[in-house]
């Protein structure tokens, strides 16, 4: 029996989304560029899942540019912003994915000034503690919608509004909460939204940006003039089409996954409290309804994954782009855990095909390790 517990690390394509794929992927051709009955037929099946993509999130089909993935949307948005700018303040919270990280480092060694939003014990950045961290030179802040280790869901909509209040512009990677909980573009007040296809059953290799009209922003990957002058490169076709797809599923189907998920859960999470040494991290904070991360004590978090994979048992012990790394969860460092607990952490994401069999397998596979606190590697 294998199980599947990393749904926050990529979810399995849904069978419907490679079924609106597949056409794309075998015989149907055409760049949506070209003028042709090939190209038209490209360019409105590029137009429909714009269309899907947008209304996920509810924004305009306009204010989309298509990307590679994730990563590649969230460098564009800092990047973007800041390309060919006077160099200021960018304020990004302690606890980004390595996707926001990366892109703020390297413009840091540009001589942009970048500044960690601190967090609460629970993960939760303070919208009073930044309204204390911006003035006029604060350009701008990027803050995730759903943190992609402990699930914790920020109050993007709160932070947005000091943002603007000093002029700065906002970001929200919004990769993890597409898809599990309810996301409105607009409403959020951010400027910028990124999202990714294969974190809610779509394909891999294909993301998005979400950018405001009004906003000015420097494309990234220029040649060809594609994406209305955002992003060169031919298109993914057939990866954006099952992108699409996917959105238009993920948005039919939303409070129905949602229940699903928020089931098993609270089914999961009361039975670790069954189970000796095992916490909770940010248990008390508004979290995704799929996501639980734990620490084991006495055990390296790497340890137990490899206990459960031996068991046909797939969680992670953090960011899929961190593992293996040996480094304890700088999300938990910047919530005050101490550097032993954090290494001992292990994330369970759900997905909409697991069960309460799946779950109970868990619970007894893990209560079986965490009994063999005697032959666990030491902790530092």
């Amino acid at each position: 029996m294998a199980i599947f517990f990393d749904h926050n690390a990529t979810t399995p394509l849904d069978p419907r989304v490679l079924d609106v794929m597949l056409p794309w992927l075998r015989g149907t051709h055409g760049n949506p560029s070209s003028v042709h009955g090939f190209g038209r037929d490209a360019r409105a099946a590029l137009d429909r899942a714009r269309a899907q993509v947008t209304a996920l999130v509810n924004a305009q089909p306009g204010q989309v540019i298509f990307t590679s993935g994730g990563t590649e949307a969230d460098n564009l948005a800092l990047r973007g912003v800041c390309s060919g700018k006077p160099a200021g303040r960018i304020l990004v919270s302690a606890i980004e994915h390595a996707a926001v990280m990366g892109p703020a480092e390297a413009l840091a060694a540009q001589g942009w000034q970048v500044q960690h939003l601190p967090v609460d014990s629970e993960g939760r950045v303070d919208p009073a503690a930044l309204a204390k961290l911006l003035d006029g030179n604060v350009r701008l802040v990027s803050l995730m919608l759903a943190n992609n280790e402990t699930g914790v869901i920020q109050d993007v909509k709160a932070i947005a509004a000091h943002a603007h209040k000093s002029g700065a512009l906002m970001h929200t990677d919004a990769v993890q909460a597409a898809g599990k909980i309810s996301v409105d573009f607009p409403a959020l007040g951010a400027d910028l939204m990124t999202l990714s296809a294969h974190k809610l059953n779509g394909p891999r290799g294909v993301g998005a940006l979400i950018v405001d009209r009004r906003l000015d922003i420097a494309p990234q990957i220029v040649g060809g003039g594609q994406e209305q002058g955002r992003r060169g490169g031919t298109e993914n076709l057939a990866g954006i089409v099952g992108f699409g797809a996917a959105a238009e599923l993920a948005r039919l189907e939303l409070d129905a996954r949602r229940q699903h998920l928020h089931a098993l859960r609270d089914r999961l999470e009361a039975g670790l409290k069954s189970i000796p040494g095992v916490r909770v991290f940010a248990a008390q904070a508004e979290r995704l309804p799929n996501t639980v991360q734990i620490g084991v004590a006495g055990f390296d978090g790497e340890m137990v994954v490899m206990q459960l994979d031996k068991r046909g048992i797939a969680v992670s012990s953090g960011s899929a782009c961190h593992s293996g790394s040996g480094k304890p969860s700088h999300v938990l460092l910047a919530m005050g855990v101490g550097a032993v607990s954090a290494r001992s952490a292990v994330r369970i994401s759900l997905g909409q095909g697991n069960t309460e069999d799946e779950v109970r397998a868990l619970l007894a596979a893990l209560a079986t390790v965490a009994a063999k606190r005697s032959g666990a590697v030491a902790l530092a």
